[in-house]
């Protein structure tokens, strides 16, 4: 197990057993909080004559039955600082989820939005040798795309074919069992950053459990906040989290391209602590009360009690207007929303037949601000909300919980990636991605 390739069909098999048990934990290791659902499959996942999921990894139907959230702690950027500290607070969710399910969980699929995710598109072409395409000869396609070299340091955590062309009919889903001479593919692959993997990997392990896989925020939250016509017709998903603010595209139900922003919430507030002059606690519940990007004229003369704790009594109750706290807050989300629009310009996205932007995550709940996002992106924005599934708390169906939910229903309902197909050694790529991935050779 020295290769990329193995590791992660390693993970996919942890994740056949975990269904086969029937129960799996999700991860969200975000920068403002941690979220862990339990979930409890139905056994209808989608097998093979020998009993075995075939390379459309199954879908099952699930059912969450626990859930449980706790402040982030050692998380910044969407990437683990404080290995310690985050184990407790993985530790303090998971065993919450856990009393609630009142059922022991050992395996646990995590997702996480830091790890400078960086996206490129491959093609391939092969002549079939047979004119029925089997499932040998998709295999072997794509193990003919031509990696780029990303550089040390760095490892695919995706790489899904999201469209094949046979001869000269292309946008198939699926090509297995059709006529043709000719199979093309188009892949796309994200690369984050090794250490990022690496220190979410160890502390999963270091909790006594068993990593089933592992996903971006910006992936899963796209799967859950974007509806099918959406996913379909072309869509943005921008995830406004605590630390990180996750942006990706998607286009027949495929995710396209993918990256991050390392600013989010948690930015704003810290603005409104250095503005205000008040501890961040405090910042964060003014925010949350009187936040918003748009002042009227009213909000000039609606006083807003920021208060304290010092025990001076002149200093703790002071006021600010309201007017005041927004024009705190504008600056910093325009110039995240100003650096989504960088990348949705470099990503092409003008190009796409639709282009519907969704807002979704905590971060999102400010009062007007998708108003102002189709000001500064100059398209559609509508706020989303992570899509209904069985047993989901009336806490967690808000938009905080898109990567949540997301991850749910990336665990149940997985698309095909590289390494769902049986490849030969052969035929592995010559070059970046047979390098030896040491952090599953350390941890396994």
């Amino acid at each position: 197990m020295n290769d990329l390739y193995q590791s992660q069909r390693t993970m996919r098999q942890m994740r056949k057993v975990a269904m086969q048990r029937g129960v799996v934990a999700i991860l969200d290791v975000g920068s403002s909080k941690i979220a862990a659902l339990v979930l409890r499959f139905d056994g209808s996942a989608r097998m093979d004559e020998g009993g075995e999921f075939g390379s459309l990894a199954g879908q099952s139907g699930f059912r969450i039955i626990g859930a449980a959230t706790t402040r982030s702690r050692g998380v910044r950027f969407g990437e683990i600082t404080a290995m310690g500290e985050t184990e407790r607070a993985i530790r303090t969710a998971l065993q919450a989820a856990q009393k609630m399910a009142g059922i022991r969980v050992d395996h646990v699929i995590a997702c996480f939005s830091g790890g400078e995710p960086r996206s490129y598109g491959l093609d391939a072409q092969l002549v079939l040798e047979d004119q029925v395409v089997t499932e040998q000869d998709v295999a072997r396609v794509l193990a003919s795309c031509d990696v780029p070299e990303y550089g040390e340091g760095r490892e695919v955590l995706h790489a899904q074919p999201v469209n094949f062309a046979l001869d000269h009919r292309s946008g198939l889903i699926d090509p297995r069992g059709q006529l043709g001479n000719e199979l093309s593919v188009d892949m796309h692959m994200l690369t984050v950053d090794a250490a990022a993997v690496q220190h979410l990997a160890y502390c999963i392990k270091r909790c006594d459990l068993e990593l089933a896989g592992i996903a971006s925020s910006a992936y899963v939250s796209g799967i859950a906040a974007l509806v099918e016509d959406e996913q379909e017709l072309g869509a943005a998903c921008i995830d406004l989290g605590g630390g990180a603010t996750s942006v990706s595209i998607f286009i027949k139900k495929h995710m396209i391209y993918a990256d991050s922003i390392r600013m989010g919430g948690d930015h704003v507030t810290s603005d409104i602590s250095l503005g205000l002059s008040v501890p961040m606690a405090n910042a964060e519940r003014i925010k949350t009360f009187y936040g918003g990007v748009h002042a009227t004229g009213m909000d000039d003369r609606e006083m807003i009690e920021i208060g304290g704790e010092t025990g001076d009594y002149e200093h703790d109750r002071r006021t600010a207007s309201r007017a005041e706290l927004i024009g705190i807050m504008r600056p910093r989300v325009e110039e995240i929303f100003e650096e989504v629009r960088a990348r949705l310009d470099a990503a092409g996205f003008d190009h796409l037949p639709s282009q519907q932007i969704v807002l979704t995550g905590g971060g999102s709940q400010i009062p007007g601000l998708d108003g102002l996002a189709a000001k500064i992106l100059g398209q559609q924005v509508r706020l989303g909300r992570p899509l209904r599934v069985h047993g989901l708390p009336q806490a967690a169906t808000g938009p905080g919980f898109s990567s949540a939910v997301g991850l749910a229903l990336f665990a149940a309902n997985p698309q095909d990636e590289w390494w769902d197909f049986d490849i030969p050694a052969d035929r592995y790529p010559n070059r970046s991605l047979k390098r030896a991935v040491k952090w599953f050779k350390d941890n396994w």
